[in-house]
């Protein structure tokens, strides 16, 4: 008897480590799953490595409306609807102070981490209600709540979309959907790697003649537990949420930071 036996899991941003996580874990757990990101090659590798004949995928921009609405159509003709709804593609654009920070890039991030969400939850909100509701589980981050310096896009966007589940989970008790935020700090992936080196060329240039300590053991130092988070550690705070154990669970802000935010 799986937690998730019997619904349908839409996941954005699947081919990445979290989505990826996520997604072996609600198929282990009896879900369907439909995986979205932008490029076939490595929706083709994600849904191989899950496996079984209940994972598919679909390929498409969230930030666009119209392919936002094919990712939902494809569920419902697939799999017959939505029951968990995991909002998590995102990315992380440059470290750069504002002043110098590329509005290109600010406006591709805004673009992904925002309005993608909002689309999804404009457009996935219908359907779930269709089925008698569901759970919305949005992925923010440690940056959603506390500030940090040359990351201004993403830090503004991660706080954005605490406001937008608040909104959303007022607007959608009624529906029967519940709406929450998972807050990773720091997680083992391409997207800490990219940020690392932001971080290090940034304090090279602030402070030259200066020796650097590595960023990684610099955010390292700032997590009680001592390590970043790895995918599995997200994904099993994303299936409780997603699962009836959480039925009373809404408008909620879930750490999965190690202590990184408790100082």
């Amino acid at each position: 008897m799986g937690r998730l036996d019997g619904k349908v899991s839409v996941i954005t941003g699947g081919a990445g480590v979290i989505g990826l996580a996520a997604g072996k874990l609600f198929a282990r757990e009896g879900s369907k799953v439909l995986l979205v990101d932008l490029t076939e090659d490595s929706l083709r590798e994600a849904v191989a490595s899950i496996g079984g004949d209940g994972v598919s995928h679909v390929v498409a921009d969230v930030t666009d409306p119209h392919q936002v609405q094919r990712y939902v159509h494809t569920a419902v003709e697939r799999y017959g609807g939505i029951d968990v709804f995991l909002n998590n593609a995102g990315i992380e654009g440059v470290v750069m102070p504002i002043i110098e920070y590329p509005l290109d890039v600010f406006d591709r991030v805004i673009a992904v981490n925002v309005r993608g969400v909002w689309l999804g939850l404009k457009y996935v909100i219908p359907v779930m209600a269709a089925r008698g509701g569901g759970s919305i589980v949005i992925t923010s981050s440690v940056a959603g709540v506390i500030g940090a310096p040359g990351v201004s896009a993403y830090i503004t966007s991660k706080h954005a979309i605490i406001g937008m589940m608040r909104t959303a989970a007022m607007e959608c008790g009624e529906l029967k959907i519940r709406v929450n935020t998972v807050n990773p700090s720091p997680v083992e992936s391409r997207m800490m790697r990219s940020l690392e080196d932001g971080f290090d060329t940034l304090m090279k240039a602030l402070n030259p003649e200066e020796p650097q300590q590595p960023a990684k053991e610099m955010l390292m130092e700032k997590i009680p537990l001592g390590r970043y988070a790895e995918p599995e550690d997200v994904a099993n705070i994303m299936l409780f949420l997603a699962s009836d154990e959480s039925r009373f669970c809404t408008g909620g802000v879930y750490m999965v930071d190690g202590g990184n935010t408790v100082g």
